[in-house]
C-alpha cells in the first residue's frame, strides 16, 4: 500500500483472505466452444481464485491454494496497481490444493 511515496506493509486480519482470479478467467468457453464473455450473468455460478495472503485465523487454505467462492460474497481492493478479492473464510465453498487428500474423486 502506498501512501504518499512511502510503501506500507499490509497484514491480514483475523479470518480474511485476499485472492486473485487468474487472467483469463474472466472469460469461458462454452464445450461448443464458443466464448462466453465476463459480463453474461449466470446465477449463482462459483468462481475459483488463488490465496496471496490471508490472516493469522484462517485455518482451511494456505497461500498459492485455489479457493471456490460465491462471487456475490466478495468486496474488491486495489492494491499496488493489482485488483484483489477480500473474502472472509466462512465464505469459501471449497479449496483445491496438493497437500490435500485425495479421497474425493474430484480433481482440478
Amino acid at each position: 500500500m502506498e501512501i504518499g511515496d512511502q510503501k506500507l506493509p499490509i497484514k491480514m486480519l483475523n479470518d480474511r483472505l485476499l485472492v486473485k482470479i487468474p487472467q483469463g478467467e474472466s472469460e469461458r468457453r462454452s464445450t461448443g466452444g464458443i466464448v462466453i464473455p465476463a459480463t453474461a450473468q449466470i446465477s449463482k455460478r462459483l468462481t475459483w481464485a488463488e490465496v496471496v495472503a490471508l490472516g493469522q485465523n484462517v485455518r482451511a487454505a494456505e497461500v498459492g491454494d485455489r479457493v471456490l467462492f460465491s462471487p456475490d460474497d466478495r468486496y474488491e481492493v486495489e492494491v499496488g496497481g493489482n485488483d484483489y478479492i477480500m473474502l472472509r473464510e466462512r465464505d469459501l465453498h471449497a479449496v483445491a490444493a496438493s497437500r490435500i487428500e485425495s479421497n474425493t474423486g474430484l480433481y482440478l
